[in-house]
Formats: C-alpha cells, sequence, structure tokens
C-alpha cells in the first residue's frame, strides 16, 4: 500500500514525499483512514513506527477541509515531554509545509511572554506540555474552546509522570464534542482506565503485542562492575569505531559525571537532563542530530521525543527501575525499519532491575562477550599511623614520683648532682 491509497489530499502527499518516504508503516496505515472518518482512536505501536505522522497527516487533512478562519485552537496535542512536544509541532510543520495552517508549541523552561504573542496571532494546532499549558489557561492567554481533536501522545509516559490529575484539569476546559485520540507504547490497567474515560467507541489499533521491543533493535548484555563501565564503554566507542551513540543514565549527577569522563577519554560527549535550560537542552540536540557531539548521555527525560535518523547505538549505562522505560530507551534506535543495538551494561548489583525487564519482555537478553581486559585494580597500602608510646603524667612540686619508675635520681651527697 502506498500513502496514495490513504485517502490524502496531493499538498500532503507532496510533503511526505519530500521526506522520502512513500510507503506507509503499519500504525499508519490503519490509523490515518480510521481518523479521516472521525473515528476515536486507541493505538498502541513501538517506539519509532511512526506514531506522530499517523495522527499528524489525518488531523491536516481535516483541518484544510473547513475553509472558514478559526482563530483559536482547533487541535490540542498533549505530550509529556518539552522534546517531544518540540518533535510533534515540528511534524505538524514539515507535514503541513504547503498548507496555510499555523502551528504553536508551549512548554516550560522558557519565559510565557513569546508564547502569549504567537497564541495571539491566532493558532490552528496547538503542542503542549501539560503544565505550561495550565499556566497559560490560568492567566486566560489561552482559549480551548474551539478545540475539535484532542491528541494524548506518549499517554503511559505521561501517567508515570503524574500528569493524569493536570490532563483531567485541562480536559475541563475543552468542548464535550471532539474527537480524541490515545497513542501509548505500553499497555497498563492505568492506561485502560484512562481510555475507559476519555474515548467514545474507539478504533483499537495495536500493531505488535504491548510491551515489546522495537523490531530491529538487537538487544545484548555486558556483564561489568560499577567500577569497569566507564573503561568498558569508552573501549567499545574506540574499538567498535561508533559514529554516535545515545547513553542513558539514571541520575543527572551520573549523566555530568560520565560525560567528563568521556571527554578525558578523548570522545566527543554531552550531556542532557532536566538541569539544564531549555535552550542548551535544544542546542545540544541541535548538534547531536548534525553530527557535532558523538555521545548523547542523557537521562529518561529524552527517552521519548528524540528522532533521530539511523542512529546506530543506545547504551543503558544504568539499568532503569522500571522496566517500561528500558522499551523506551532502546527505541530510540531501529526507528523507521532501520536496524540498531542496544547495549546495557549490567552490574551485580542490578541483576533484579535485569531479570524485570526480561520478564516484561517474555525473553532472554543475550550475554555479550567483549574480550576487552579490563584495567587492574591497583590496591594502594594503607599508611599506619605509629602512636608514640607516650605515659601521660603529672608533675608534682617538691615531689618525684612524676617522673618514671625506670629514672632513678642520684644519690644526695650534700652537693648538687651534675
Amino acid at each position: 500500500m502506498s500513502f496514495r491509497k490513504l485517502g490524502l489530499r496531493t499538498d500532503l502527499l507532496r510533503a511526505v514525499e519530500a521526506q522520502g518516504y512513500t510507503i506507509p508503516t503499519p500504525i499508519q496505515a490503519r490509523a490515518i483512514p480510521m481518523v479521516i472518518e472521525g473515528r476515536d482512536i486507541l493505538a498502541g505501536a513501538q517506539t519509532g513506527t511512526g506514531k506522530t505522522a499517523a495522527f499528524a497527516l489525518p488531523i491536516l487533512q481535516r483541518l484544510t477541509e473547513s475553509k472558514k478562519k478559526f482563530y483559536h485552537p482547533r487541535v490540542l496535542v498533549l505530550a509529556p515531554t518539552r522534546e517531544l512536544a518540540a518533535q510533534v509541532a515540528e511534524s505538524f510543520e514539515i507535514y503541513g509545509r504547503y498548507l496555510s495552517l499555523r502551528t504553536a508549541v508551549i512548554f516550560g523552561g522558557v519565559k510565557i511572554n513569546p508564547q502569549i504573542t504567537k497564541l495571539r496571532h491566532g493558532v490552528d494546532i496547538l503542542v503542549a506540555t501539560p503544565g505550561r499549558l495550565l499556566d497559560h489557561l490560568g492567566r486566560k492567554t489561552l482559549d480551548l474552546s474551539q478545540i475539535e481533536v484532542l491528541v494524548l501522545d506518549e499517554a503511559d509516559r505521561m501517567l508515570d509522570m503524574g500528569f493524569i490529575h493536570d490532563i483531567r484539569k485541562v480536559i475541563k476546559y475543552l468542548p464535550a464534542n471532539r474527537q480524541n485520540m490515545l497513542f501509548s507504547a505500553t499497555y497498563s490497567n492505568e492506561i485502560k482506565r484512562m481510555a475507559d474515560g476519555l474515548l467514545n467507541n474507539p478504533a483499537l489499533i495495536e500493531v505488535s503485542r504491548g510491551n515489546t521491543a522495537a523490531e530491529g533493535v538487537t538487544q545484548q548484555v555486558y556483564q561489568v562492575s560499577q567500577a569497569d563501565k566507564r573503561f568498558l564503554l569508552s573501549s567499545l566507542i574506540r574499538d567498535g569505531k561508533w559514529s554516535q551513540a545515545l547513553v542513558f543514565t539514571r541520575t543527572k549527577h551520573r549523566a555530568n559525571k560520565l560525560t567528563k569522563q568521556l571527554l578525558s577519554d578523548g570522545i566527543s560527549a554531552a550531556a542532557i537532563h532536566g538541569n539544564k535550560s531549555q535552550a542548551t537542552r535544544t542546542r545540544t540536540l541541535a548538534d547531536f542530530k548534525s553530527g557535532a557531539v558523538q555521545m548523547l548521555v542523557a537521562t529518561d527525560i529524552a527517552a521519548r521525543g528524540l528522532d533521530i535518523q539511523q542512529l546506530p547505538h543506545v547504551v543503558n549505562f544504568d539499568l532503569p527501575h522500571v522496566p517500561e522505560d528500558y522499551i523506551h530507551r532502546i527505541g530510540r534506535t531501529g526507528r523507521a525499519g532501520a536496524n540498531g543495538i542496544a547495549h546495557s551494561l549490567v552490574s551485580a548489583d542490578e541483576q533484579n532491575l535485569l531479570a524485570g525487564i526480561e520478564r516484561l519482555l517474555k525473553l532472554k537478553i543475550p550475554v555479550k562477550k567483549t574480550g576487552i581486559q579490563m584495567p587492574i585494580a591497583v590496591s594502594t597500602p594503607t599508611p599506619v599511623r605509629v602512636r608514640k608510646n607516650t605515659q601521660k603524667v603529672r608533675r608534682k612540686r617538691g615531689n618525684s614520683s612524676w617522673l618514671p619508675s625506670s629514672f632513678k635520681p642520684a644519690k644526695q651527697t650534700g652537693r648538687r648532682a651534675s
């Protein structure tokens, strides 16, 4: 099947072909006709399978069918992270390049006044993170009364990040009569309950069984001590002549520390996490996508929303505590039919985390032997502090009892002892 058979208008087909796409992915082939029909959608697919285009293209088609000029947003897409929101907005602009539709993206971490100015000029498609969206609604700088379509992208991640209450607040500002779509890479009971309360007789689309890793991703585990992880990673990068890799750590501190270590090993690296300003995060991502940065070290904030073409390697420097996050991490490689490798550096204290991931995936991840000789730890002798064996004594005037017992004073002979 080609995109031309999905009922898309010529302007959209031109934009799709300009991106080099000719054949839709399974999620796109199934979702696009149903969205055009106006159906509510509950869709589950692995990361990297083209979910954004699956809703962006038919939404753009719907908006162009109306000749009326609208001032307030007609489409609202909620995303869990700034990076994902920016990525979704960029996709709408790419696919809608030949259409006269206006897209805006709003998220925290940046000044709010430029966003207010853009909203005042009128917007058709609004992509937002829940927190900043509620800020605008509280300031009354945004009107959602004309929303026709609501999309919850990466709904499972939004639940993980505790956005369910914010989502409920946002929904109260929307008209009751609207089309709803919920996209998620993994399924859980919470996702099903959210879908039951949000969707009206939805079309169920699942292109692969839930909670599976993306096809085309080769997974492998390296058993290594915590102390040797940095040495092993640098050796893999150099010996394998890696062009690029996305490396995940569990904490911001670990990301900063590992970045410094890689730089000291002569490897181009940069860190991205929540403590970085939005301007820094945007610039770092741009450098990584352009190839100016070889290794991008990130916390799970970057597990979603990063769409990097032909990313060959993803590394779990630390395993995540939540098994589903492993799926999202390794889904940054092997996207859009490409192949990739997911490397996990697993220490002895992470064996339980690995077991949880394997239970979720229902498979045993093979252990890889590297042949790399780890450095021998040289133990430094602990210095021995020699304490002087001094006896604490007290002097008493006119009394020699304070002298050590071994000391014998000179015999008194009428003259002073010399």
